[in-house]
């Protein structure tokens, strides 16, 4: 089924439309559970493989850099050549890269799998968003698609801890590739059965150089970035660097993107104020949560004692309201306004956050868990702002719009966790350099314990020091604390800027642009 000359799609079937979005929604499940789940299998890995700490990070790092530089590059080629087209050949690049696992013998060859899996997760990604647009004529129908995209979406992100600690209860870290496997078949067969084909009949001249241009420039400054987190420090001579050839690089894609009559990525986009609301309300929830929720695990695990998958299952309240909230916005929105939703929605949030910060020292389970819950119900809102992001483009733009709201999030939760969490260390480290009860304590020992909550743990037992456990909790504390209320009052100021960028009125069921 291919599509005309304005990019639209034969009409489908009610039937078939909600079969597209449940193998659309499946897919992206697979894709957001993949980003957490080696989290829990890299203990068990790291043993096997013995890789070396740097080797570690590039474990981890190497399918977000990939992804975000080619979010745009494939959504640009998929407009062109066909969305389903560009969807199959990336769930066949996941299973592919999954499968090679089992040739895996060392810590490189899992670095080249994950780079391999972000090429086909940057494929997937923004081409969910794009079909949905597509697909879903009626506006109606599309707020409640995108509703679900959206609850899977944080879903997935949830589960990805909880199913790798299952999954490592019976098989070795192999399995945490491997489960993607049978699941990415399943969504080629089912994906050639009910997804429609759909492209743009005359996009113009392939931008070649705007295309390496956006790759560079991406993967320098989220690379940079994630540089400046981990040494919780702004003092890296090579980051800056990448940051000054990722601004060239990106300042030179923007102005040929302006000046071009068919952009690679349509920049215009952004004066639609309802699509520059969703844009900015998904890079400032991200950038808010996201360094606030990792330290919430790492207080479940080394505070509140629980195991990793004791945690997940605590952290579960999170995906689940959100899953829950996104369902009812597009509901609720017909009530109250989309502005409303999304504003009070990041609002609730942000109370979620500062929760976390009033609580200080005095932060139990308990808390946590209402925290996270008010978190996940205010994040649901997002579902309307994915809503604004597809209404305010024109179909034959749905790629480019489904870039930027993937890229948004991407780089959102690289940035927060750099800048909140580089601001929760700092607090950490000097929280515990003045407490009084560790001024006798071995400058060695000290500067160990300074690196991380888990780094203190571990040195405190082998000394035999359990006033470091207690000096390192509360230093903990305080650091999750300065995150809550820094994420929490940001995240009031971006529903502030929302509601008054949103136009009053705005409809995200209306008629087709």
């Amino acid at each position: 089924m291919n599509a005309n000359l304005t990019g639209r799609t034969t009409a489908l079937s009610k039937g078939r439309r909600w079969a597209a979005l449940a193998v659309l929604t499946a897919s992206l499940l697979v894709i957001t559970m993949d980003m957490t789940i080696l989290n829990i299998a890299l203990p068990e890995l790291a043993g096997e493989l013995q890789p070396t700490a740097e080797q570690q990070l590039w474990i981890i790092d190497i399918y977000s850099l990939v992804l975000a530089g080619l979010l745009v590059s494939w959504s640009a080629i998929a407009d062109r050549w066909g969305r389903k087209r560009m969807l199959m050949l990336g769930y066949t690049i996941f299973a592919l890269a999954s499968l090679l696992v089992l040739f895996a013998d060392s810590a490189e060859a899992v670095i080249a799998i994950r780079g391999f899996l972000g090429v086909g997760g940057a494929m997937i990604m923004p081409n969910t968003l794009s079909l949905i647009r597509v697909i879903f004529t009626d506006g109606k129908e599309r707020a409640t698609a995108l509703g679900i995209w959206a609850a899977v979406s944080g879903l997935g992100a949830a589960v990805g801890p909880l199913v790798g600690g299952l999954l490592l209860e019976y098989f070795s870290w192999h399995a945490a590739f491997l489960v993607n496997v049978p699941l990415m078949l399943a969504a080629i067969i089912a994906g050639l059965i009910f997804l429609p084909e759909s492209r743009v009949a005359s996009p113009g001249k392939w931008d070649a150089l705007a295309a390496a241009l956006s790759f560079v420039g991406m993967i320098l400054l989220v690379w940079a970035i994630k540089q400046f987190g981990k040494e919780a420090s702004f003092a890296v001579p090579e980051a800056w660097i990448a940051v000054a050839f990722a601004t060239a690089a990106l300042t030179w894609f923007v102005i040929r993107c302006v000046r071009s009559d068919v952009p690679l990525l349509d920049l215009r986009l952004f004066r639609s104020r309802p699509f520059s609301a969703g844009i900015i309300a998904a890079l400032g929830t991200t950038f808010s949560m996201v360094a606030a929720l990792l330290l919430v695990a790492q207080w479940l695990q080394l505070i509140d004692g629980a195991t990793p998958i004791e945690a997940g299952i605590r952290l579960m309240p999170v995906a689940i309201a959100g899953a829950v909230a996104s369902m009812l916005a597009p509901a609720i929105a017909r009530l109250v306004g989309a502005r409303a939703v999304l504003a009070g929605g990041l609002g609730l949030a942000a109370i979620g956050m500062l929760y976390l910060g009033v609580a200080g020292s005095d932060l139990n389970l308990a808390g946590v868990l209402v925290s996270t819950s008010l978190i996940g119900a205010g994040t649901g809102s997002l579902a309307i702002g994915s809503a604004m992001i597809m209404a305010g483009s024109p179909v034959e733009k749905a790629g480019n719009a489904g870039a930027l709201e993937e890229t948004s999030y991407e780089f959102g939760a690289t940035l927060g966790v750099a800048i909140l969490g580089s601001i929760a260390a700092l607090i950490y480290r000097f929280q515990l350099a003045v407490d009084p009860a560790m001024r006798g304590v071995d400058s060695e020992l000290l500067t160990g314990a300074k690196e991380s909550l888990g780094a203190a743990f571990v040195i405190s037992e082998q000394a035999g020091m359990p006033e470091l456990i207690e000096s390192a909790s509360a230093a903990f504390a305080r650091s999750l604390q300065a995150a809550g209320y820094a994420g929490g009052f940001f995240m009031l100021a971006v529903a502030v800027l929302v509601f008054f960028l949103t136009p009053k009125g705005t409809d995200v069921e209306g008629a087709e642009h």
